[in-house]
């Protein structure tokens, strides 16, 4: 774990971002992507866009390198109007790094950091495919509780399954 830094993301991150978005993509992992390719006009949109919300203290985002190689993202940002006090997570690792502990380090730096840096923020939820016990175990351990479950809520590798919504107050 010596041989890992942690940062906030940066605009001139965007080249990084993207080859590590579609690698994910063309795993099938378990994020929203699903073997779709970004170009990177869309990644330029996404990474201004959300560098507003950080700036706004509506938002933060801690990329994990291994020397110069991207190997984990993760993030919050706030949801907007009668929901502006919940913040969204997201946590993705790198393949080969998976099972090493570096999302739980990624996770732990995230969250303590938008504590102090995200405006408002009381709760923090997240979404978890129901196929994905070493995630929902990994946030069980961080003190997240389910809170629902919307069956068959996500279509992946040409199946349906469930999708847990979990969230821990701040």
């Amino acid at each position: 774990m010596d041989e890992i830094f942690i940062r906030p993301v940066e605009r001139e991150d965007v080249h990084a971002l993207l080859t590590f978005i579609n690698v994910l993509s063309k795993e099938q992992t378990y994020i929203r992507l699903q073997g779709e390719e970004l170009s990177l006009d869309d990644e330029i949109l996404y990474i201004d866009d959300f560098l507003r919300k950080v700036q706004n203290h509506k938002a933060m985002k801690l990329l994990a390198f291994h020397k110069n190689e991207l190997v984990g993202v993760a993030d919050i940002y706030l949801k907007d109007k009668i929901e502006s006090h919940i913040g969204v997570f997201g946590l993705t690792i790198k393949k080969e790094w998976r099972g090493k502990g570096i999302g739980r380090i990624l996770m732990e730096k995230t969250m303590n950091e938008a504590s102090n840096s995200i405006d408002g923020l009381k709760i923090i939820e997240l979404g978890v495919f129901a196929n994905n016990s070493v995630a929902k175990k990994l946030y069980e351990k961080m003190g997240f509780k389910e809170y629902g479950v919307l069956p068959r809520g996500i279509s992946h590798k040409g199946a349906y399954v469930d999708h847990i919504y979990m969230y821990k107050e701040v």
